[in-house]
């Protein structure tokens, strides 16, 4: 039998260290530089990178990150962080050490896992805080594992998580968040799941993360069939000229108040933690293209961030994969 602790790792997507250009650029050039996130030649795609995207959307997005950061700092950091030590707090009496990293930036996923070795833990868990899979999320973190541990003369052993897009511990964890909502604030007239976005051609070319997408709305109608209001999907975070899978958020929100929908509910259920797109993208820039075109009450429904409920689900879901390690 295996004495040695057991690593968890929760590694969630990446955030600039601060809300200014430098770091944002940083961030940006990582990110954006990964093949499996921009899939053109690199050739063609590094000089617009280079001269375009670094150089003038940084400078833009200041404001929008200013906009939800957060005193403690980045929301989608400091979330992730409460993921990981109340996750900690749920597993500890089995033998289990929790950390947390991110794909792009810090706290650095290398560092992470020499981190786990070195207290003992010969034996780690890779837990995407993405219920959907995409190859351009949970893909390319795996394949960031694996580039990792190929210099390492004494490996880990790895477990992954590849989706949760349907389990019922993570559909159960968004109906309490939903419900609770609608039993402190009433009911609007629709719910909108708003998603990121992806290229059509990534799905055109098997991506299984829209039908990954339509399972969790499927299983969470079903689960909120009782409140009797009307749930919609649609896609958000459109970057770029390609054909992105839809209906885009922002314009199916637009029509809304012509076909008489005046209040909105919208959640993002793809996002474990609030960040950028959520927050800005969908809370203030969402709700007031909503109100523009007539709508009269738009509400953003969290994140599930540490509600005590997800982090029970996430445990759940954790101890399955473990298995026999435990």
């Amino acid at each position: 039998m295996n004495n040695n602790p057991i690593g968890v790792l929760l590694v969630n997507l990446g955030t600039p260290a601060s809300p200014t250009v430098k770091e944002i650029r940083r961030y940006l050039k990582a990110f954006l530089s990964d093949p499996r996130v921009v899939e053109l030649p690199k050739w063609l795609w590094q000089g617009v990178l280079h001269t375009i995207v670094l150089p003038f959307r940084a400078p833009k997005l200041v404001e929008k990150y200013e906009a939800i950061w957060l005193k403690e700092g980045s929301p989608l950091l400091v979330y992730t962080q409460a993921q990981s030590q109340a996750l900690a707090q749920q597993l500890a009496s089995d033998h289990v050490i929790v950390d947390f990293a991110m794909r792009y930036g810090e706290p650095d996923l290398a560092k992470a896992i020499q981190g786990l070795q070195q207290k003992g833990c010969e034996r780690i868990l890779i837990v995407p805080m993405y219920p959907q899979y995409a190859a351009s999320t949970t893909a390319t973190l795996f394949d960031r594992v694996a580039e990792i541990s190929k210099t390492m003369r004494n490996q880990p052993d790895y477990r992954f998580i590849k989706r949760y897009a349907e389990h019922p511990a993570y559909i159960q964890s968004l109906h309490h968040k939903v419900v609770h909502f609608w039993q402190e604030n009433g009911r609007p007239d629709q719910l909108l799941l708003s998603f990121h976005g992806l290229p059509q051609r990534s799905v055109d070319l098997g991506d299984p993360y829209y039908d990954d997408c339509q399972k969790t709305v499927a299983a969470l109608r079903v689960s909120l069939q009782a409140e009797g209001v009307p749930i919609a999907v649609s896609f958000q975070s459109q970057f770029g000229k390609a054909k992105w899978i839809g209906p885009a958020t922002q314009a199916t929100l637009e029509s809304y108040p012509a076909k008489g929908i005046k209040r909105v509910d919208v959640m993002c259920p793809g996002f474990a933690a609030d960040c950028l797109e959520t927050l800005e993208e969908i809370q203030l820039g969402c709700a007031e293209a909503f109100k523009q075109k007539g709508g009269e009450q738009f509400r953003y429904i969290p994140c599930l961030n540490d509600d005590p409920v997800w982090i029970d689900a996430l445990a759940t879901i954790v101890k399955e994969r473990l298995g026999s390690w435990t």
